[in-house]
């Protein structure tokens, strides 16, 4: 597989249900307001909200493992990790994953791959990014 800076993929448009949110959070999360109805009313979200990385964990589980995992040969690095905006239950959000920058190594048939996720609500708008920086294999 070639990579080259610039290439866009769409991993498509998701929601979370009530019950998602909560599970992913009991697991990895369990802030209140990711796992009691009550607590989660009262906060400044005025609701259940996603855990942070809930997001980033489908998409990457999901859609970018089938997509590039057989030729992942290392992780290098998660930078620049911004929540803006919370996601609420029910509430569709899409995932464009672009190559920022690739780095290439031919004598090794490797390349370091800068992967930037944007994640954005039905209106367009930014709630979450970052990068991640992965060393893969390549056809030279």
């Amino acid at each position: 597989m070639r990579f080259r800076q610039g290439d866009v993929f769409d991993l498509g448009a998701i929601s979370f249900s009530e019950e998602e949110i909560v599970d992913f959070a009991s697991k990895y999360d369990p802030l209140d307001f990711h796992i009691n109805k009550e607590a989660a009313l009262k906060s400044i979200f005025k609701g259940f909200v996603a855990s942070g990385p809930h997001p980033f964990h489908f998409y990457y589980i999901n859609k970018w493992i089938p997509l590039f995992g057989s030729t992942v040969m290392a992780g290098l690095g998660i930078n620049d990790w911004k929540f803006m905006k919370p996601v609420y239950p029910n509430q569709y959000f899409l995932c464009i994953v672009t190559i920022d920058e690739v780095e290439e190594f031919p004598e090794k048939k490797s390349a370091a791959v800068n992967w930037k996720f944007e994640f954005k609500n039905k209106e367009g708008e930014l709630f979450q990014n970052l990068n991640m920086k992965v060393l893969h294999r390549i056809k030279t």
